[in-house]
């Protein structure tokens, strides 16, 4: 081999070094806190493992289980339900804004902060302002709604499915929007300009620029913010917990809040571990199927 052979040789080999000393806190943070709890999570579903005492191999015994469980399938249905709902919501609400804020103007970036900062409150403290909001006696919406005139009499939001519902529905709206408009409104602004104004010139009216050229050009965007909120709202957990705490009669139970109640409050370890992974499977389906609906025309191809 030449020298300038062996120079070239060498120069590829330390950049590629380079490349896997970069990539190695990622893949050490992955392996730590996903590989291997995954690793675990696998095993302890294969045992009856309680929470205190010796752990037993049962080989498929929890997934038996959890085919006869008819509470963790109906609670499967609300999540479902919930989750097309939620999904629906966030996007009719986030695109809209996102093509409000999208424009340049003068309060542009006010408005982009205030539709952004309820993103940066946590899940759970959330969920307590809301249920204090939602209180019949000492809350704010029900005693402004008599105020105003808008009730005759105090009605008690959490005493009803269709309450609950629809209150956590709201505030999860009010809380996750700003970060779907903040995705979708990057989306627009990626779309290169050449191609619409050029649209412009050929007649094509917004409606028009929109629909056929930006909306095809924003299928990555949407496939990841769809998938960031579809994922979500699988997991709710927090705000059913704060709110509802399942309520009433168990009507608002949820997949994760009853992997929770039988991992953490029943203590079978090993049929909570079962759950999740049934869950993760359903999750990592819809995840694909979303993705593979909102494939790009260049990714048919291949």
């Amino acid at each position: 081999m030449s020298r300038t052979g062996r120079k070239r040789r060498g120069s590829q080999a330390r950049r590629q070094i380079a490349g896997l000393l970069f990539v190695l806190p990622a893949m050490a943070l992955v392996t730590v806190f996903f590989l291997i709890p995954l690793g675990m999570t696998v095993w302890m579903s294969f045992h009856d493992w309680p929470l205190m005492g010796a752990a037993e191999w049962s080989e498929l015994h929890n997934y038996e289980l959890l085919l006869k469980d008819r509470r963790f399938w109906g609670a499967m249905e609300f999540t479902f339900w919930y989750t097309i709902i939620a999904a629906v919501a966030i996007f009719g609400v986030a695109f809209p804004l996102a093509l409000f804020v999208e424009r340049p103007g003068r309060a542009t970036s006010i408005y982009r902060t205030a539709f952004f900062l309820p993103v940066v409150v946590g899940f759970s403290s959330a969920s307590l302002l809301w249920a204090w909001f939602m209180n019949v006696d000492s809350g704010l919406f029900i005693p402004a709604a008599l105020e105003l005139g808008i009730i005759d009499k105090p009605v008690n939001l959490l005493a009803s499915t269709d309450g609950v519902f629809w209150s956590i529905i709201v505030m999860v709206v009010w809380k996750t929007v700003g970060f779907s408009m903040i995705l979708l409104m990057t989306g627009l602004q990626s779309v290169p300009s050449e191609i619409v104004e050029a649209a412009h010139m050929d007649g094509a009216n917004r409606f028009q620029r929109f629909w056929r050229i930006k909306l095809p050009l924003m299928r990555r965007t949407l496939a990841l913010a769809l998938i960031l909120s579809v994922a979500g709202s699988m997991l709710a957990f927090d705000q059913f917990y704060s709110i509802s705490n399942c309520g009433p009669r168990n009507s608002t139970l949820t997949a994760v809040y009853w992997i929770f109640t039988q991992s953490f409050v029943s203590f079978k370890l090993g049929y909570g571990a079962a759950l999740s992974m049934v869950l993760l499977v359903i999750l990592v389906s819809i995840s694909a199927l979303q993705l593979w609906l909102l494939r790009t025309p260049s990714e048919d191809a291949k």
